[in-house]
């Protein structure tokens, strides 16, 4: 791992830093006091300001935690969990958990803790696997980009929401004839609910849409609000995760008050229990469905946020002894344990629903956009004080979303920095994140436009498809392989040895996940994914995508993946010898990786440009050297 020597005995006196009994000349002035923990501290010009640190330890759970709990636990955990036999689902689920989820969890929050760097960055320990980290900043990248689509609808229907009636609801005058023609012909699955028209024809427009080649004009009434999202983007963000591990204080922990106040809601509305009995209701033949464990994996998979860069990135701002294991567990399992609690806040809701139109809940049911937006919309407005709750649902969808794009806009900034680490200075970093989230917007605005559901839900089915997978199975192999997986295992030893005996018993079972366990139930999901790409057609609603617009999308999963042949042929370049000597420089991790991890090092260190390798010859004869 390196050769580059961590002191364990040292003194820092003035101008001179004693180290193992020889004293080192230093040009750097005495310290005059310790600034605060995890505030930025003045340099002279020209300097490069040091990285972040987190102000505490729930600043840093609960920026993970609101990363990985989003819209994705609110609208497709519960469907998931009633198509694939109810509470039966919850077996695969955790067995998915257990066996990929909490492994490749563990194993970011590892790497970023342990490296202190970004998703680029943390490469240093094995240069040949950089384009993992290039990979991850264009999944972010290209995530970022369609997620804060959502927030700006979620920012339409709040707005929305403070009028009496709602205008999606059936009060509303202009709905008459919808609500009308749907209580004659309950049975006609053509007729459109007042929700859905609101949906299509006023909030997207698509219906002046013929596809994906058809974006027609951009819905400026939402180009507004996608404007408003990313302001509060750009100002969360731009100083770092000191505002942001402050804000989430609130937005990681106003969705779980939302939920509970909708679940007595919910438990007081007559048919609720049918909702609640067909969210749970048990059919164990499903086990059988290899479809079910699929759904199972990349429901933990993509929840958990893994191979994204936002955990790698939020993780490098914790100190070096920062139990990474207990926070793997506290987050992981919080996470998948708040998707099953938010299953009887929308059932419970759409139960009342099916009772009052006289359906069964199936046909209320939905997943994605169409549950946050068009269904649980119609259910809230048949409650009594509808407006409240409607606006109390959308500003739980906020905070869902903006903390998971904190992660990921925070996974971008974060890999960009340490690898130009002059972007730290205040004004630099204004100027770069403005510009950044200025981009994102003039690219978002094709995803607002009439046809822009269209591409949206593209860029949602592919972003994170196949590319994604591949990058976090390399993720998992090069650790296991390349780096090794002994060394891995200690290097988290070495970063919680105060923990209790137990921490040190899990390393040994996720020792036998990273080496087979795991990248085997990832390319178990991988074939899966190949296998649907193949046998079935993206579609959204009646509209079926043409070959050319599913062509479109598999390149944008090639574009993610592609990065780890190519950074690996560079590396491979920049060595010398034969192709097995440049194999082996380049799966060696450089001096420089972690130079500054150990928990005894002093606290002010000499930044210089290179790493000097230290020996006991160095600090032997001192006398004989001086005569």
């Amino acid at each position: 791992m390196g050769t580059a020597y961590r002191p364990h005995h040292h003194r820092s006196m003035g101008n001179t830093l004693e180290l193992n009994g020889t004293t080192l000349e230093a040009n750097f002035p005495p310290p005059s006091a310790s600034p605060t923990q995890g505030q930025p501290v003045a340099l002279p010009p020209g300097s490069i300001q040091p990285r972040e640190t987190w102000g505490g330890k729930y600043e840093f759970l609960l920026s993970c935690l609101g990363y990985c709990v989003g819209l994705g636990n609110v609208w497709r955990f519960p469907y998931l969990c009633y198509r694939n036999g109810g509470g039966v689902f919850l077996i695969p689920y955790a067995i998915m958990l257990l066996f990929t989820g909490l492994p490749l969890f563990l194993m970011e929050l590892s790497l970023g803790q342990y490296g202190a760097a970004g998703p680029i960055t943390v490469w240093k320990c094995c240069p040949l696997l950089k384009g993992i980290g290039m990979g991850m900043l264009l999944v972010s990248s290209l995530v970022s980009l369609y997620y804060n689509v959502i927030i700006s609808w979620t920012f339409y229907y709040l707005g929305m929401s403070f009028q009496s009636p709602l205008p999606w609801s059936c009060d509303a005058p202009w709905n008459a004839h919808l609500c009308q023609a749907q209580n004659i012909s309950l049975g006609n699955a053509s007729r459109i609910s007042a929700s859905e028209a609101f949906w299509n024809e006023q909030v997207l427009g698509v219906v002046h849409s013929s596809g994906l080649g058809d974006p027609g004009a951009v819905r400026w009434a939402l180009a507004l609000c996608l404007l408003l999202a990313w302001l509060v983007i750009f100002l969360c963000i731009l100083r770092g995760i000191h505002t942001s591990g402050k804000v989430v204080y609130f937005t990681a922990t106003f969705p779980y008050l939302v939920l509970v106040v909708l679940i007595i809601r919910g438990a007081t509305l007559e048919g609720s229990i049918d909702g609640v009995r067909f969210y749970l209701s048990a059919d164990w033949s499903r086990l059988h469905s290899a479809q079910v464990w699929n759904d199972a994996a990349s429901q933990v998979f993509y929840s958990l946020g893994i191979g994204f860069g936002g955990l790698l990135s939020m993780a490098s701002y914790n100190k070096f002894d920062n139990n990474v294991i207990r926070d793997t567990l506290v987050i992981a399992i919080g996470n998948c344990c708040t998707s099953f609690f938010a299953g009887f806040a929308i059932f419970s809701i759409l139960g009342h629903m099916a009772w009052r139109k006289k359906v069964p809940v199936g046909e209320v049911a939905d997943t994605g956009p169409g549950l946050a937006f068009v269904a649980y919309p119609e259910a809230l407005a048949l409650l009594p004080g509808s407006a409240f709750w409607s606006v109390l649902f959308f500003l739980m969808l906020f905070t869902l979303g903006i903390d998971t794009l904190f992660g990921n806009m925070e996974g971008i900034t974060t890999a960009v920095m340490d690898e130009f680490p002059s972007l730290r200075d205040f004004k630099r970093k204004a100027l770069f994140l403005g510009l950044l989230c200025f981009v994102f917007y003039l690219l978002g605005l094709l995803l607002i436009t009439e046809g822009g559901i269209y591409w949206f839900t593209l860029m949602d089915a592919y972003s994170t498809s196949f590319g994604l997978i591949i990058i976090v199975l390399f993720m998992c192999l090069g650790v296991a392989f390349f780096y090794g997986v002994n060394q891995f295992c200690q290097d988290i030893v070495d970063m919680v040895c105060r923990c209790p005996p137990w921490c040190s018993k899990l390393v040994l079972y996720f020792k036998a996940c990273w080496v087979a366990i795991t990248p085997g139930l990832l390319l178990f999901i991988l074939f899966y994914i190949f296998m649907d790409l193949s046998s079935t057609t993206l579609h959204y609603g009646t509209y079926v995508y043409p070959r050319w617009g599913e062509a479109l999308g598999v390149c944008l999963s090639i574009v993610t993946c592609i990065q780890i042949p190519l950074w690996a042929t560079v590396a491979l370049c920049k060595e010398s010898g034969t192709l097995a000597d440049r194999f082996r420089k380049a799966i060696h991790p450089l001096n420089s990786w972690r130079p500054t991890g150990g928990r005894d090092l002093p606290h002010h260190i000499i930044d210089v440009p290179y790493t000097v390798n230290l020996t006991d010859h160095d600090f032997m004869h001192q006398g004989s050297s001086e005569a």
